[in-house]
């Protein structure tokens, strides 16, 4: 078949995407590994319109790829290999009245705009095959070459038993810096003052003091803000801006705990217990603390008293810290942890954008600059997020989102006068520019690597202040395929 005729696009109304219209997209790769000189690729997501070109793979001349975003639903697609119309045998197809056809479904859920799914597992971590990971880079000649080198079992053991043997030996003391400082706030603030001190502190979350308990009972984060913007929001809700002016942090927590169900045998509320560490505890345990209990930072707390009443506050730990110490520790001997020299592509840590044929990948969401600010609170609060890249209509990276983003609201008290639903994501980002002085600040939270670079440069990378996450893209077009995290490097140390 000639690759100037596409099929009509009316003829395939019945077998056009399923998906939802909105401005989430899934990307997806596409890849055709069998050679040719040109490769297109086309499909019911764009409505068999237009030929997209597929790129040769640098290094390996027989592998096209593309990624390209698609709606969730049902689609099908098919390969114009030097003019003649192709499918892919070892992937899922059918017969159709264009012939054999790829297949590919994405669940509707997979949507995060319209209806997420609260079921969707959390953290940024996903279960892959080491198997997934290995590209292929030659078929010319019959046999199959690896692109990356393979993850040794052996050597995954090895450089697991060396970091936990690390961690374990060392403790939370050796987190303190020499000098600094801890912010705490009163449990009786009201919520509206205490948003202004985090933004004007530059922070992201607080300990809350209640002095009648003399202990820690808690913390106030950017999550609280966001989940107190989508309130006020909500129409029939019975918090409104001006209580903001004396609804305190207690009252709040209260709300919170009635709206998650913690109620106990009385019918009272009742909040989850403070996650803290102690400056004697091993770094396997702080680490663990923060995984398991899904919060970013663990207040290290020391008290002279039995009952560990009126304890002090020494630090905040988070996973940052504690890889810096990894860092520091390994970084003359990488020899002794073999999987450093690996490239993260070879490793299953990440999130990547899904390839088309591997089954039961959670879909890397992205937003446009255009997007709503509402959307993009959903998606951080219900699929459990805490950062979305944001991408030009080429899955390009332009910036990205963060939960902490949200107290640059704060600032001359600009929830007040936003619609979240009008203000959209470029808007929102423009407004907290001003939060990040010097611009190296803000750069930070954009930083990027390539599936290319070694974990351990990516490590070192995650291990400087400020830095949560990289955004994987591809060298030259910064196009975005994938994300690796503090946590998702954790889960994959700690096994």
């Amino acid at each position: 078949m000639n690759s100037g005729r596409l099929f009509n696009p009316g003829m395939d109304s019945a077998r056009e995407t399923a998906g939802v219209s909105g401005s989430v997209l899934i990307p997806m790769r596409f890849v055709w590994p069998y050679g040719g000189r040109s490769v297109f690729l086309s499909g019911s997501f764009n409505r068999w319109s237009e030929l997209l070109p597929m790129s040769p793979v640098e290094g390996c001349p027989t592998v096209f790829q593309i990624i390209w975003s698609i709606p969730p639903g049902y689609h099908q697609y098919k390969f114009c290999v030097d003019g003649d119309w192709r499918h892919d045998e070892h992937q899922p197809f059918m017969n159709s009245e264009y012939g054999i056809v790829n297949t590919v479904l994405l669940a509707t859920e997979t949507n995060f705009v319209h209806g997420i799914n609260p079921g969707i597992p959390s953290g940024s971590n996903m279960d892959v095959d080491n198997e997934a990971f290995q590209r292929l880079v030659r078929i010319s000649d019959g046999t199959l070459t690896e692109a990356v080198p393979r993850i040794s079992e052996a050597d995954l053991q090895v450089s697991r038993h060396r970091v936990s043997v690390f961690l374990s030996t060392h403790t939370a003391y050796e987190l303190l810096p020499e000098s600094g400082k801890v912010v705490a706030l009163d449990i009786d603030l009201p919520v509206k003052q205490a948003f202004h001190i985090l933004y004007e502190q530059g922070i992201s979350m607080a300990p809350l003091w209640d002095f009648s308990k003399g202990r820690f009972v808690g913390v106030l984060s950017a999550s609280d803000f966001i989940l107190i913007l989508r309130e006020l929001g909500n129409h029939g809700s019975n918090l409104t801006e001006e209580e903001l002016e004396t609804h305190t942090i207690s009252a709040w927590k209260e709300g919170k705990a009635y709206l998650n169900r913690q109620i106990d045998g009385h019918g009272r509320a009742f909040s989850k217990p403070l996650v803290h560490a102690g400056p004697n505890d091993n770094l396997k345990d702080v680490a663990l603390k923060i995984l398991q209990n899904e919060v970013a930072t663990v207040p290290i707390l020391y008290s002279s008293s039995d009952d560990g009443s009126f304890p002090q506050l020494l630090h905040i730990a988070s996973l940052s810290g504690i890889l810096k110490c990894i860092c520091r520790y390994f970084r003359h001997c990488a020899g002794s942890l073999p999987i450093l020299k690996l490239p993260i592509c070879a490793i299953p840590v990440g999130t990547w954008v899904p390839k088309i044929g591997e089954p039961n990948r959670r879909p890397l969401a992205m937003l446009r600059p255009s997007a709503s600010l509402s959307s993009a609170l959903n998606l951080l609060v219900q699929a459990q997020v805490s950062s979305i890249p944001i991408v030009d209509d080429n899955d390009a990276l332009l910036d990205i989102y963060c939960r902490s983003d949200i107290t640059a609201l704060a600032k001359d008290k600009a929830y007040a006068h936003i619609n979240l639903n009008e203000m959209t994501i470029h808007q929102a980002l423009q407004l907290g520019q001003d939060s990040y002085s010097p611009y190296e600040l803000r750069s930070q939270r954009c930083q990027m690597c390539l599936p290319s670079d070694s974990l351990h440069k990516v490590m070192e990378r995650l291990a400087n202040p400020g830095v949560r996450r990289l955004v994987i893209v591809e060298a030259g077009s910064k196009r975005v395929e994938g994300i690796v995290s503090l946590s998702d490097i954790f889960r994959f140390l700690l096994g």
